[in-house]
């Protein structure tokens, strides 16, 4: 079942269905005394009739859809609960209705799920895909922002660049937004609205490369596995971009649940990544995402991304 935003008032305001009755609850009603602490503890986990499951979204959020039908029936089959999908509307939306308990499983950005994390530790990393190599993507649980301009249109190099208009993904994206203000303004040596013309944000990495083709902006900053995207769908060719930069390597997009559901949900929802490699229906998703088998990932493997936010941080106080 879809969810939109429009139904996120209404959920929150009905989220006391989602907590499990607690034994010490229960025990005091019958005159049963006190119970142990670690009994307490896992009586108030969570366990609702269904879970939501949201991605950020991309180009093509409707179609995404579809192509995660396997992992939804998948994750259905094995917590034994109902799966509904919300259609977000930003990277914001995502991480608000992972804060507001109203989406359970989700599939963040680096950064947004740093954001997210930092307001809430119950949002839980616990997985991100490894991926095939592409065209500009390596092989692994990593990938990099790559700064890319048109060929022919004479912007060869980054000097090239001052005073042009800049593409930027998202306020929530890593490679599209946090990097480039961070680690990228290190290499000219000052704020990237200091040194562009001006800065838009396009809604995804793949309208960033399609808006860089059609000379929109004239270059963007993309990941490097969405901007495959787009070549392998054939909208653009590789040969039409100059790749004016890249930056370190960035962990992947984690894959989170709500740490309050209870174990065996977590540990289904787990399964329902990890063991893809081994699920005949799931391997149309893992080739439309370019990857071979997701990883076990935790919270410190993103500690790399909290670094660059509170260089961001930093630099915004300062200013």
């Amino acid at each position: 079942m879809q969810k939109s935003i429009l139904d996120l008032p209404k959920a929150i305001s009905t989220m006391g269905r989602r907590s499990a009755l607690g034994v010490t609850a229960f025990a005091l009603l019958m005159g049963l005394g006190t119970i142990t602490s670690a009994t307490a503890l896992a009586a108030e986990c969570e366990n609702p009739d269904s879970l939501t499951f949201a991605i950020i979204p991309t180009e093509e959020t409707v179609a995404e859809l579809q192509l995660y039908k396997p992992i939804t029936d998948r994750m259905a089959a094995l917590t034994g609960k109902q799966i509904e999908f919300f259609m977000p509307t930003s990277y914001a939306s995502v991480v608000e209705g992972m804060l507001s308990k109203f989406v359970d499983v989700a599939v963040l950005g680096p950064y947004s799920y740093v954001i997210a994390n930092s307001k809430d530790p119950d949002v839980e990393v616990f997985a991100t895909y490894a991926k095939k190599p592409g065209y500009l993507q390596e092989e692994g649980p990593g990938y990099r922002g790559v700064l890319v301009s048109k060929k022919g249109s004479g912007l060869k190099t980054i000097d090239d660049l001052k005073g042009k208009l800049i593409g930027l993904t998202d306020p929530g994206s890593t490679s599209g937004n946090l990097v480039p203000r961070v680690v990228f303004s290190k290499v000219i040596g000052m704020d990237i609205d200091n040194f562009f013309k001006r800065a838009v944000y396009t809604g995804s990495h793949e309208l960033s490369t399609v808006a860089v083709h059609k000379g929109k902006v004239d270059a963007a900053f993309v990941a490097s596995h969405r901007f495959d995207n787009v070549v392998a769908k054939g909208e653009v060719k590789l040969e039409d971009f100059n790749i004016l930069w890249s930056s370190p390597p960035i962990p992947q997009d984690p894959f989170v649940y709500r740490s309050p559901l209870c174990d065996d949900i977590k540990a289904n929802i787990r399964e329902t990544f990890l063991g893809l490699k081994d699920d005949p229906n799931a391997q149309a998703f893992l080739e439309n995402v370019k990857s071979n088998t997701f990883v076990a990932m935790t919270s410190a493997d993103y500690d790399v991304i909290r670094d660059l936010k509170k260089a961001k941080d930093a630099k915004k106080a300062a200013n």
